[in-house]
């Protein structure tokens, strides 16, 4: 494989990292072993924090946490979506004329992709409920998008979230696009490899190729 350009759409994770409202805090508690001169750094951090997994036991009690996913979900082609018209949600409209196919790894690349320097704005362009039934339709193999949540914040209709991951369609949040243009790539995103957990951190890169 020829790499000719590798996107590193994680997000930078501090103490001042921007998280979801009501998500536990970043914190990162340094220590120092005075007898070796060797440091290490305790890490606290919520599971939906940052580029993220949602599993499905995030959002049924009873459903699989992060292991549910084969790695394979994670590894292999995707396709960058400019979704950057739309104002308020990602609509079935625009997701058709795409064209999805069967098994595609999708990124919705949004408006939000120039905000990610801002504090937290809870008017993220978000993914339609009507948008996740397509996707699941098209029986895609994951879908991501561009902020710390796929459905519209205080809504009560969750379907983008339990209808991809009722399926089994892992969906990956707070991917930075902001310098990604639209298009095909190789994208290497896995989770940490938790067991029975509702979510899980992640590095996330495309390689142009």
């Amino acid at each position: 494989m020829r790499i000719k350009k590798i996107y590193d759409i994680s997000w930078e994770l501090t103490e001042n990292t921007v998280i979801y409202p009501g998500n536990p805090p970043i914190k990162l508690e340094v220590t120092k072993n005075l007898k070796s001169s060797t440091q290490l750094t305790e890490i606290r951090i919520g599971s939906h924090t940052g580029t993220h997994l949602d599993a499905p036991l995030h959002v049924n009690p009873s459903g699989a946490g992060v292991e549910a996913f084969d790695i394979e979900h994670f590894i292999g082609d995707a396709r960058v979506l400019d979704c950057t018209n739309e104002t308020r949600a990602v609509t079935v409209k625009t997701l058709e004329k795409y064209k999805i196919k069967k098994d595609e790894r999708i990124l919705l690349k949004t408006k939000n992709s120039l905000r990610l320097s801002e504090p937290f704005f809870s008017n993220f362009i978000f993914l339609s409920p009507e948008g996740a039934e397509y996707l699941v339709q098209q029986e895609v193999r994951l879908v991501g998008i561009d902020y710390l949540s796929i459905k519209e914040k205080g809504s009560a209709d969750n379907r983008p979230h339990t209808l991809l991951l009722e399926k089994y369609i892992p969906i990956l949040e707070g991917v930075d696009l902001s310098q990604v243009p639209a298009g095909d790539y190789f994208m290497f995103a896995p989770p940490l490899k938790f067991k029975e957990i509702d979510g899980s951190p992640l590095r996330a890169v495309l390689l142009s190729v």
